[in-house]
Order: structure tokens, then C-alpha cells, then sequence
């Protein structure tokens, strides 16, 4: 608290002493007379800015930089330019604040939706070529020629030797018909026919007619080429006709089944083509067709599966491998559609919101403006409404220019209905904190929750049970964290990042990798305020992960976001608890109880 109470006390000190040199100027600095004086006064006046914080208005300094509290960009307090036909909730940006804050602009357009779409699969046998290998010779299995499970054959391949005494009689049958052959011919081909009907092969038949001895075993030949997928019975076993000896599969051709979420649907075709990559196989791309799209979406999971068809040369595709499929296409619509980037638009869950550049000004400004999205087509969005195509958008720095607006009372996404944001300071009674108690939205992700997998997030649910000991141990004003760091650190590393992509991989790749690192301090530092301090990063981080992408946790046992203004000098600190009972983990014993609950996950 002293080090921002030094700063602030320097930047005003620094403010006045600007003021008291320039006012001394003006009135004993005679060189230029009193025009001079008069003009240097005019061009002065009202160009002062004074810069604060969107996080905390509190501070206001007559520089740019960043804020003393939390690190963010300064952004200027007031902007205004005086003019006539100024809109109630229209946001001036002055020329140095505009490339200060960094904002771009682009004009909205129409244009034909393209995605790329990132599909996560599986290897599958191809099901029209599973195929059962019978017995067709009644009788006891004297000798398993094949006898375990993923061994290959080949059709016409001895796979198992039988007794049969129903065989046996066929066979005395058989040879005395032969003797009459001659007069009854009829009669031998049924007899070969009936043994055909047995599986004998004409070669098997051909010996018994030239030797004319009765065979006690026969030899089972396979019907089919493939791998053994299920083994169904021993040596010893008495088999009936009919009884199911193999399940053989044939992956000389095989499926790759792709998980497509409700949002990806509209974007996918039969006909598709698609990069297919395997974990297993690195280095190699197979390109494929999608063939088929499941008319039902598993009530579960909330997918449909998306199949292609792939020739499994040298069989390096191996049932039930992991796989990522990655295809571009374009939305099936009639006409162009209006689309804006993902980076122009602020998202709260149930506003979208852009800021539009009022056309005909002499200065930059800008106006909120809800909108209706539709289709997430990759990097942007499909507006359906609220926009029109010539209308010109920020897409860089909106974020700041919301934090402007909502400075100066006017309409913003945490303030869509305008008005003054209170700066004063408490313990978390008032639950409509619009500002202080969001978690830093600085940078916008934007992630579908529904489409993250439930494995994901009952794996998330395990990192935050591994990180709650820390959380009690510090509470209690314990320093000794080395085991619970450690587990914590394998809890993470047991993610399987794999289960997420695009903007949700980004997200946790990003909080992983801070996270870790901190881990690393917190397991090198001994004073537990050090400790304290190390532990609220890695609290945000993972609020972070859990506010973006969702958590199923433990046991399905509510979990507790909770916060306490006080932490780090009133900038304010959030951590999460398995009760609802506050026990701070920034004050220990000092102030244990300081905080209240802001959100629960169940």
C-alpha cells in the first residue's frame, strides 16, 4: 500500500509542480507579452488529460503508463471534444488516446462464411467387414491352430482340427455309394454335396475318394482374410453346428469416427474432404471423404459422429487410436452473410457487444451497440442482427473503450444502462460490484463451454481437489506446502490436453504454463506473505480456467468461488473452497474470515 501511496503522491506532486512552473510563466515570464500569454493560456486549457484505470478509478495520474494496483494500461479519463450533435452515450477518442489505447478499425462486410473446423476421433474397424467364423462340422475340438486374440489369418488357413462321429458316418455313407457310381451317380454328387455343406474343401473330398479310409479328424479351414478379434472357444470345447468359433475383422479398410458438436453441424457435408493426422503415425497427413453424418446426436455427450472411410495400407491404422481432423467449409446459405472478428466483439454470456465509429465526426468517437450473433465461423462471427453492412466497428482495443464508457457513465457491457461506477471501497456486501469483483477480462477468450468434454472437466475437478490443501494450509497459517505442491503439480500434469482445441487449448496451454512456473516459486520461497503472493496468481489462473472452459468437481460437491477486497493492498484477491464458510488464506489467523462467496459450481 505505501509503495502506490509513494506513486500517486509523486504524480501529483509531478502535476503540480508542472502547473506551478507553467502558471509562473505565464505571469512573470514578460518576454512575450500579453498576447503571448494570452495565447500560450487558450492553447493549454482543456487539453490536459488525466489517466486512470479501468480496474480502479481510484487512481488518476496526468501521464500515460501502467496502473500501480494490477499492472493495466492507464486509458484516458476524459476524452470529451465538445460538439453540438454529441450522442448521450457517444465515446470521443482523442488522436493520441486512440493510438495509445491501440484501437483499429474495419468496416463491416458481407461476405461467404468459411471455418476451419478441428474434429477429435477414433480409429474404428470398419463394420461391414466384421465377419464371424462358424463351425459348421458338429463335434469336439481336438487341436486350436489359433488360439488368441489380434492373431492374423488367412482365408483357407487350418485354424482348428474336430472330431466329428457325425463325420465319421457320413464318410461310411460316402464311400459305399462310390461303389455304385457307376449305375447311381445321382447319389454320389448328394454325397459330396452333403459333405460340401460341411465345409469340406473338393481337395478334403478328392482324398477321402481315393483312399476310401475313414478320417477321425478334419481340419477347419478359415472362410476369411482378417484379424481375430474375438475368440470364442479352447481345445476340448464340444462345438454345434452353427456355434460361433472367431469374431475375424478385416482393417484392410477402415473408419475414423469424428465427435462433431450441435455448432459444427451446419458446417459439415458429405463430401467433405478432411486432413486426417494420428497421434500414433507423427509426420503423415491422410486425406479422406467424409462418407456419412449420424442422423442422431448422443443425448449424453451432445455430438453426432462423422464417419471417413480410409485404406489401411501395411494396417497403420489401429482400432480405437486416437485421431485430428481438420477441414475447411463453407456455410451452406443461399446468400452472403454479415461477419465481424471475434476480437471486435465483448461477450458476457448473454450480451454481445461491439462499438460502432459514428460516421461524419471531426474526431473519432464511438457508440455501444448490442448485437445478435449467429454461427461461430472460425475467427468470426455471423452477425444476424444489430449491424449493417458500410457500418465500421473497433476491433482492437474495445475493451478499453468499454472501460472509457463505463467511466464516464455511459452505456457499457458491465453497464448497459449507463450511469456513474461507485469507486469506493468494501468487504464484498454489495453483490452488484460491477467492476472490482469480475475477473480480468483484459484478454477475451471465447469459449463455448457445452462443446468441452465432461472428461475434461472432471480432470479440471481433480486439479482444483489437489489445490485446495493450499489453500486450507495457508489459511491456517501454515508454510510447509512441499507435499501439496507436489501433488498439485501431478494433478496438472495428468490433464489430458489432448480432450480440448482451438480457443479452449489456447486457454489452458496459457494458464498451464503459469501456473506450473508459479508452482516452481511457490516451491522455493519460505516466507509465507511471499507464499501468499505466489498463491493469488495461481488462484487467478485457474479461475481462469475454470470461468472459461468449466468444472465438474469432486464427488459432484459444491464448489465455492469466494473474495476478499482487502488482498494486495484493496485490489482485491479470489480463491476456491469446498465450504462455504470463509477461511482466508490471505490473512490466516489476522482475518479469517474476511470475504464472501461469488459463485458456486456444482
Amino acid at each position: 500500500m505505501k509503495l502506490n501511496i509513494n506513486k500517486r503522491q509523486l504524480a501529483y506532486s509531478g502535476a503540480m509542480l508542472v502547473v506551478g512552473l507553467l502558471l509562473g510563466w505565464l505571469i512573470f515570464g514578460g518576454n512575450g507579452g500579453t498576447e503571448q500569454t494570452t495565447e500560450k493560456t487558450e492553447d493549454h486549457s482543456g487539453h490536459q488529460e488525466i489517466w486512470t484505470c479501468s480496474m480502479h478509478p481510484q487512481i488518476q495520474i496526468d501521464k500515460p503508463g501502467q496502473c500501480p494496483i494490477c499492472g493495466m494500461d492507464l486509458i484516458p479519463l476524459n476524452n470529451s471534444m465538445d460538439s453540438e450533435s454529441a450522442l448521450p452515450d457517444e465515446v470521443p477518442m482523442s488522436a493520441s488516446a486512440m493510438k495509445l489505447a491501440e484501437i483499429q478499425t474495419m468496416v463491416v462486410t458481407k461476405q461467404d462464411p468459411e471455418k476451419e473446423i478441428r474434429l477429435l476421433g477414433k480409429v474404428k474397424p470398419d463394420e461391414r467387414l466384421k465377419l464371424s467364423q462358424t463351425v459348421h462340422i458338429p463335434g469336439r475340438i481336438e487341436k486350436l491352430y489359433v488360439n488368441f486374440t489380434g492373431e492374423k489369418v488367412a482365408k483357407g488357413q487350418k485354424i482348428a482340427s474336430i472330431y466329428s462321429p457325425q463325420l465319421v458316418i457320413a464318410q461310411k455313407e460316402f464311400f459305399e455309394v462310390l461303389k455304385d457310381e457307376e449305375t447311381n451317380p445321382a447319389f454320389v454328387n448328394a454325397a459330396r454335396a452333403k459333405l460340401k455343406q460341411w465345409k469340406l474343401s473338393d481337395k478334403q473330398i478328392a482324398e477321402l475318394e481315393s483312399t476310401k479310409e475313414i478320417r477321425t479328424e478334419f481340419d477347419v479351414l478359415s472362410n476369411h482374410n482378417g484379424y481375430v478379434m474375438q475368440l470364442n472357444v479352447a481345445e476340448g470345447d464340444y462345438v454345434k453346428e452353427g456355434q460361433q468359433m472367431f469374431m475375424v475383422v478385416d482393417l484392410s479398410t477402415v473408419w475414423v469416427l469424428f465427435e462433431a458438436y450441435e455448432s459444427d453441424l451446419p458446417w459439415i457435408k458429405v463430401g467433405d474432404r478432411i486432413n486426417i493426422e494420428v497421434q500414433s503415425v507423427p509426420g503423415r497427413t491422410f486425406k479422406g471423404k467424409i462418407t456419412f453424418i449420424d442422423p442422431f446426436i448422443d443425448p449424453k455427450t451432445r455430438v453426432a459422429y462423422v464417419r471417413v472411410e480410409l485404406p489401411n495400407t501395411n494396417a497403420l491404422l489401429k482400432p480405437d487410436m486416437f485421431a485430428d481432423g481438420i477441414l475447411t467449409s463453407k456455410l451452406n446459405m443461399s446468400k452472403a452473410e454479415l461477419l465481424v472478428p471475434k476480437s471486435a466483439v465483448l461477450w458476457t454470456g448473454k450480451r454481445a457487444v461491439v462499438y460502432v465509429k459514428l460516421p461524419e465526426r471531426e474526431h473519432n468517437s464511438f457508440i455501444y451497440r448490442e448485437i445478435i450473433l449467429g454461427e461461430d465461423a472460425g475467427d468470426f462471427y455471423v452477425v444476424k442482427t444489430g449491424l449493417e453492412a458500410g457500418e465500421e466497428i473497433a476491433v482492437n482495443g474495445v475493451f478499453k473503450i468499454d472501460a472509457a464508457a463505463q467511466l464516464a457513465g455511459k452505456k457499457s457491457m458491465m453497464n448497459p444502462t449507463g450511469g456513474k461506477v461507485a469507486t469506493g471501497h468494501n468487504h464484498g456486501e454489495d453483490g452488484d460490484e460491477k467492476m472490482k469483483d469480475m475477473p480480468d477480462m483484459k484478454e477475451q477468450v471465447m469459449v463455448d463451454k457445452s462443446k468441452i468434454p465432461e472428461a475434461f472437466k472432471v480432470q479440471l475437478g481433480d486439479v482444483v481437489a489437489a489445490y485446495l490443501p493450499i489453500k486450507d494450509k495457508l489459511a491456517s497459517d501454515g508454510k510447509d506446502l512441499k507435499k501439496e505442491i507436489s501433488q498439485f503439480k501431478k494433478s496438472l500434469k495428468a490433464v489430458d490436453m489432448g480432450l480440448v482445441m482451438g480457443d479452449a487449448h489456447n486457454a489452458w496451454m496459457k494458464n498451464l504454463k503459469s501456473m506450473n512456473k508459479d508452482l516452481d516459486l511457490l516451491d522455493g520461497v519460505i516466507s509465507i506473505d511471499e507464499q501468499r503472493s505466489i498463491f493469488q496468481r495461481i488462484s487467478n489462473s485457474l479461475m481462469n480456467v475454470v470461468s472459461t472452459l468449466g468444472v465438474t468437481p469432486q464427488n459432484k460437491s459444491p464448489l465455492f468461488l469466494q473474495f476478499c477486497p482487502m488482498v494486495n493492498d484493496n485490489a482485491g484477491g479470489y480463491w476456491f473452497s469446498k465450504d462455504e464458510e470463509i477461511r482466508n488464506p490471505y490473512f490466516g489467523a489476522k482475518m479469517l474470515k474476511c470475504g464472501s462467496t461469488k459463485e458456486t459450481y456444482k
